[in-house]
């Protein structure tokens, strides 16, 4: 949840941070009738942090006790600096960077020392009051944050082992011997031939062994995660792993969507209602209104992208391991009988009612209407 709000009435020191790899803009005033003394620091030196809001407090005539509230875009840095600033007593916003307005001319001035001053006129405009002048990013406990590193992992692993194996069949297909699968790659190298009867040229034959080479040590790497990932959920007492075993129940949810599911979105946000829950997914559908002019610009994207993409695999597998539910009925009646492109938007509309479906089934013990649960 994001701070209390403080009245910029002069008595409070407002602090927006730019965030570099090299280099830090910090922007600090404590009003709107003030101009922001702009300072620059080495990223990531704390005592010299610490030095500066000591001499922003000396400039603009505040004791040294005197509070202060700070924010910064989310980006990289993540959220060690929050929970930093949290420590020296210090009231910090990390702030959706598409939250953000920004001028909508053709050509727009940017620099870091502009978004700083942007920030920090914006911190002022929330804690006068002001409550859409942005979105917070809800900050996840370090246990939390921590549990979603073996899913990501497993992740990006399958997604670079995958780009391997697309790289190994690419060259062979260049050369007319293309590959079925992927498995028979050593067979095939010995075997495979040009249009002409030659064998592969040896500098390609070496390439892909070492492509080979990298493809088996992403899938001992996958191997090792989904064991440590099994230990984890057969040893652990862990709510959230409770949830993921509860989550599975459910026939046509496998172990990798319901980790995915609990560890990203229903482990450690609290949720309020249905519309939170489709929203924070980007599954909620956008307008754009103009006078007369009117157009549906489908669903936002605005939320979490792994969610999302699951959300709408698992709708398609709701289709066909729970033919009987309701929710699998309401979309054979309203789009079963359509088009290619109505099923396809139907399958989105599914996915924003199973995930507020998931949501209840985890938080309220509400089993999908018609839904068969496993032995």
């Amino acid at each position: 949840m994001p701070p209390a709000a403080t009245r910029p009435d002069g008595s409070t020191l407002f602090i927006a941070f730019e965030l570099g790899n090299t280099e830090w803009k910090l922007a600090m005033t404590i009003s709107l009738e003030h101009a922001p003394l702009v300072r620059a620091m080495p990223a990531r030196a704390l005592p010299t942090l610490t030095a500066e809001l000591a001499r922003a407090k000396a400039h603009f005539g505040l004791p040294p006790s005197a509070p202060v509230e700070s924010c910064y875009e989310a980006g990289r840095d993540g959220f060690w600096l929050h929970r930093y600033l949290g420590s020296r007593g210090v009231a910090n916003r990390i702030v959706d960077s598409s939250s953000i307005e920004v001028n909508r001319r053709r050509r727009r001035t940017k620099t870091d020392r502009l978004d700083a001053c942007k920030l920090v006129t914006m911190l002022l405009r929330a804690a006068a009051g002001e409550r859409k002048v942005w979105s917070v990013v809800n900050v996840p406990t370090p246990g939390a944050e921590d549990r979603r590193q073996i899913h990501r992992e497993l992740l990006f692993a399958r997604r670079d082992r995958g780009r391997h194996t697309n790289r190994i069949k690419g060259l062979l297909a260049a050369h007319g011997v293309p590959l079925l699968r992927i498995r028979e790659l050593p067979t095939h190298l010995v075997q495979a031939r040009l249009w002409d009867g030659t064998p592969l040229p040896p500098l390609l034959c070496a390439r892909l062994e070492r492509e080979w080479e990298t493809v088996g040590t992403y899938t001992r790497r996958i191997r090792a995660l989904k064991q440590a990932r099994r230990a984890v959920l057969a040893a652990s007492d862990d709510p959230a792993i409770a949830q993921v075993r509860q989550l599975t129940r459910l026939r046509g949810v496998g172990l990798d969507s319901a980790w995915l599911y609990v560890m990203e979105f229903f482990a450690w946000r609290q949720f309020r209602n249905r519309r939170q829950v489709g929203g924070l997914a980007g599954l909620t559908d956008a307008h754009y209104q103009s006078g007369d002019l009117q157009h549906e610009l489908g669903i936002s994207k605005a939320g979490n992208r792994w969610v999302r993409a699951l959300a709408i695999q698992t709708a398609w597998a709701w289709l066909r391991f729970q033919p009987h539910s309701q929710l699998a009925r309401w979309y054979q009646r309203k789009f079963g009988t359509g088009n290619s492109r109505l099923r396809k938007i139907g399958i989105v509309a599914l996915a924003r009612k199973l995930l507020i479906a998931f949501w209840r089934y985890l938080d309220q013990g509400i089993i999908p209407e018609g839904a068969v649960l496993r032995a």
